[in-house]
């Protein structure tokens, strides 16, 4: 074995194996499975040009080496970022912790409820501190949080607002820039008019239906919004709130002077700046809305036992509910980043938070002071962290840049600085001797810090925060080391088993890969410094385009959107902005089948396309003559076709270069779901099958892991006539030469988890790629095999083989009194997470196993599922104590001296034997998601309190 292949490390079985799993399948080698799942049309002749792979000892010197580049200065920039101090019993025990970064989306809550209960600290957190009812559990960054408070508030206009057709947002001049410019992307192609403006002469007229505010400014000023806040609301105005988390200690409250939503990031919340992300935005609302917050909600629940338990709550999110009438297409979030980030809370508790805001504020008066001692003037009037100087810009810049400092230099005669939870004496000196130096004066040192207050008596916070139990428990490490572990435990990740989610893609996120995370040579980069003190990012965001670039076969690369669904956006606002420079404005049609995922239609509607909806034949593909007859009737105004490949069915379709062909014919651009992009790399690719513009979750196909339901990246590549039209950034300029606006906050989005990809990329190389995409077509076929005769695979290729993933019908097994929801949950006191469950057909479970996972793990699942057949044969619809519908089976359940159930206890929880040398536990029973979303409570109270 070469032990420097990453290769070997990397794929799941051996060669052995493989010659064994082949001959379950009846083929002779991986050549003829490809040859019967692929169309020999779309195949790819030649390998992938990529460098030769690295082994992993060769990367992590590389990788090393890129950082060393890059040149870590004391950033004072401000405008949403800020250093943090991530607590190293936090680094260690959850960023570097396969145990949390490698959990997937808590949609089974049974053994999920670890990181929902850290979630729900999140959300406690971020409704204390805005004085808000509800809170959801993260999104994305600030900026696109305050662009889904925009569209909420447009959504749930009065009714008086939508008759009148009241269509303007009011827009602070106080507004980030990222934040505007994502603004500007997402309210044109709906309808909204932006108005750009002072909050102190806004006019309150009729057409505004709402606003957004800063707070504290761009530049620091606190302002009092109260009065603008009572005025908008007596006009039916409704308003949005930008708020600095850490400023929120020392500020009023938004949800105490009437904000309706409040946004922000907590990336100041111990979470490094990474060059940009990922970081996790909090959205915070009344409880009235709901029904519109976008993303995922934790909610408290009970279990069959009454239990208090915790899951999703409204766990059916909108825009797979409401498909083309969505209003956001978001269906992931930042958990991971939210559980570090609300950890850091639980650490610190109540009176560490008020210690760091105290501190910060301190300092940053002892800054201005000293600065005004100087001859420097200040002209905030208040202010929370950020100063606002009048100083020879350019002088001050080279002075700064020569001693390792960054400043924000708004114009040749005013710049800002922002302190944070870094900064020391050392630090504020360092910052004096620049502005001494610039103007020849003798050195002054600081040698105290100032205790006073800055913001104005009727700005201050007066109510209480963080009071719960969990926020002053856990300050000392041993204790907090213990909680961290405690939820550990209730979750399961795959650190313990397989996770065979179809669509989702969950394959090994290699240590090697996740390292460098940790080097603050990374973490430290705000997203805003010169390009120039990035080098070793730059290297590896353009190398990371070029080498998907050659995956995808097409000519640019944007890796700016910072999710899937944003990537789903913003291919459709590249294919927009095309057809606009085309003088095409008319079309606008997006066609899409019916077996898409939700966020593809929500994505149109949110890119000001109208969705036009094509059957599903009855082998699962799309319906072609359907398809023809709506591009026939749609001609004139087609825009796009929206298309997943390898089908969400499984399936290589091997009409696809004819359905892509028809929409070209017909004037239209062809949008790739990348979701199954694991089953095309190195075998065919977007551009082959004739497709214009695709998005790549990196986090699926490319190794980054899911974190519990976040982070993720969702790149776009394009075809030639799309590359003019890639996002910019309003601060650092990206994009092509007539860029869209802003996608996410940040010019490269998340770039520290690129990090991740471009080393999978790297250290597996053509071969090694190309070789995990046959070995995931091998490992599903492997399984479909195994199961057959037990379960009925739903839909197959032409010859018979399913692509990467595999839908199983269980929809029959509703004679025996089973649901796929029971299979789910029995899967559990398997030791496995349940694969994909009704989607995308009601009733079927869809197996996805990745090229990571070994003959052995396969056949654990495949003994489990089996195993669980023989256990339905025997169920009855008039006997529902059977161990399907009691599932999943607690400990407390097995030790309990009452066992009434009439099968024992060994087949309860270790039905198997091999379950008994690595038994998972889940730590409650079957949640019940009607009683909470009946009696929703999306914070740390006990549930005693609401019954």
């Amino acid at each position: 074995m070469n032990t420097n292949s990453f290769q070997r490390r990397h794929i799941g079985p051996n060669n052995v194996e493989q010659t064994k799993m082949l001959a379950t399948i009846n083929a002779k080698n991986l050549e003829q499975l490809i040859d019967e799942t692929v169309p020999d049309n779309i195949l790819l002749r030649s390998p992938l040009d990529l460098e030769p792979a690295m082994s992993e000892y060769e990367y992590l010197g590389h990788i090393k080496e890129l950082s060393e580049k890059n040149k870590v200065f004391k950033s004072y920039i401000g405008l949403g970022y800020n250093e943090a101090i991530i607590p190293s019993v936090i680094q260690r025990n959850i960023l570097e912790n396969p145990g949390w970064y490698t959990a997937y989306t808590p949609y089974q809550a049974e053994i999920a409820q670890g990181r929902l209960e850290a979630l729900l600290n999140y959300q406690t957190m971020i409704c204390d501190l805005t004085g808000m009812e509800l809170a959801n559990a993260s999104l994305l960054d600030e900026a696109t949080a305050a662009a889904e408070a925009m569209t909420l508030l447009y959504d749930v206009r009065e009714r008086a607002k939508k008759k009148a057709g009241a269509h303007k947002f009011f827009v602070s001049k106080e507004i980030l820039p990222q934040t505007l410019s994502l603004l500007q992307t997402r309210s044109t192609p709906i309808g909204i008019e932006l108005v750009i403006g002072n909050h102190e002469d806004f006019d309150f007229s009729d057409d505004f239906f709402g606003a957004i505010l800063q707070y504290p400014g761009k530049l620091g000023q606190v302002f009092d919004y109260e009065n603008f806040v009572a005025k908008a609301n007596e006009n039916n105005i409704k308003v949005a709130v930008a708020a600095d988390i850490l400023s929120l200690v020392k500020l009023k409250a938004p949800g105490e002077f009437g904000a309706s939503v409040v946004v922000g990031t907590t990336q100041r919340f111990g979470i490094p700046l990474g060059y940009g992300g990922p970081h996790a935005a909090f959205f915070a609302t009344k409880e009235a809305y709901k029904r519109s917050i976008p993303g995922r909600i934790i909610g408290v629940t009970k279990d069959l036992n009454g239990k208090r338990a915790l899951r999703m709550a409204l766990q059916t999110r909108e825009q797979h509910i409401k498909r083309e009438r969505a209003t956001s297409n978001i269906c992931t979030a930042q958990v991971l980043l939210a559980v570090m980030a609300g950890m850091y809370s639980v650490f610190h508790g109540k009176n560490g938070i008020q210690f760091i805001a105290d501190s910060v504020h301190h300092k940053t008066i002892t800054l201005a002071n000293t600065l005004s001692t100087l001859g420097i003037e200040q002209t905030n009037t208040s202010y929370f962290d950020t100063i606002s100087v009048k100083a020879d810009s350019q002088k001050i810049k080279a002075i700064a840049e020569a001693n390792k400092i960054n400043f924000n230099y708004i114009d040749d005669k005013t710049l800002s600085i922002s302190i944070n939870e870094t900064v020391g004496l050392k630090e504020l000196n360092a910052i004096i001797a620049v502005f001494t130096e610039a103007l020849n004066l003798n050195t002054t040192s600081i040698s105290a810090i100032i205790k006073g207050n800055a913001i104005p008596e009727n700005a201050q916070r007066n109510t209480s925060f963080l009071e719960n139990k969990i926020f002053n428990t856990y300050q000392s490490e041993t204790d907090m080391m213990r909680y961290i572990k405690k939820l550990e435990r209730k979750d399961l990740a795959l650190n313990h088993s397989m996770i065979s989610l179809g669509s989702c893609t969950m394959k090994l996120n290699a240590a090697s890969e996740m390292l460098p995370l940790s080097n603050p040579q990374w973490g430290n980069i705000h997203p805003f410094v010169p390009l120039d003190q990035a080098e070793g990012y730059h290297a590896v965001l353009q190398k990371l385009e070029h080498q998907l670039n050659i995956v995808t076969g097409f000519a640019g690369t944007s890796l700016q959107p910072n999710s899937g669904a944003q990537g789903e956006f913003a291919g459709l606002m590249t294919i927009r902005a095309y057809h606009l420079s085309n003088n095409d404005a008319h079309r606008n049609i997006c066609i899409i089948p019916a077996s898409a995922h939700g966020t593809n239609p929500a994505s149109a509607v949110m890119a000001g396309m109208k969705v036009v909806v094509t059957k599903t034949a009855e082998n699962g593909n799309i319906d072609v003559d359907d398809l023809r007859e709506k591009v026939a009737l749609h001609s004139e105004n087609l825009a796009a076709l929206m298309v997943t490949y390898p089908s969400t069915h499984g399936v290589f379709e091997s009409e696809i270069q004819n359905i892509t062909k028809l929409i070209h014919d017909n004037g239209g651009q062809v949008y790739m779901d990348g979701a199954n992009m694991n089953a095309q790399v190195g075998i065919t690719n977007p551009a082959t099958i004739g497709a214009d513009v695709c998005h790549l979750n990196l986090h699926k196909t490319f190794a980054i892991p899911h974190g519990g339901g976040g982070p993720g990246v969702g790149p776009i590549c394009v075809a030639p006539q799309l590359v003019p039209f890639l996002p910019s950034n309003p601060v650092i300029k990206t994009g092509g030469e007539h860029a869209i606006t802003a996608i996410s906050a940040a010019p490269w989005g998340s770039a520290l988890a690129c990090l991740i990809s471009y080393g999978y990329i790297t250290m597996l190389g053509s071969k090694g790629l190309t070789d995990s995409t046959k070995m995931a077509i091998l490992n599903a076929n492997y399984i479909k095999e195994r199961l057959d005769g037990y379960y009925p695979t739903l839909y197959t290729g032409e010859k018979g083989r399913a692509a990467h993933e595999m839908i199983i019908d269980c929809r029959d097994f509703k004679n025996n009194g089973i649901e796929v929801v029971d299979i789910a949950k029995r899967l559990m006191d398997y030791g496995f997470h349940a694969p994909t469950v009704s989607f995308p057909v009601g009733g079927t479970m869809m197996i996805e196993p990745t090229e990571s996972e070994s003959i052995a793990e396969l056949d654990r699942f495949c003994d489990a599922m089996i195993s669980i057949r023989e256990e339905i044969k025997n169920a009855t619809k008039d006997d529902e104590n059977n161990p399907l519908k009691n599932a999943p089976h607690t400990q407390e359940m097995l030790t309990s001296d009452d066992w009434k159930l009439p099968y024992t206890r060994k087949q309860a929880a270790f039905p198997l034997a091999y379950i008994a040398e690595n038994k998972f536990w889940p730590t409650v029973r079957r949640v019940d998601d009607a009683y909470g979303d009946r009696n929703l409570i999306c914070s740390c109270s006990p549930i005693e309190d609401y019954m």
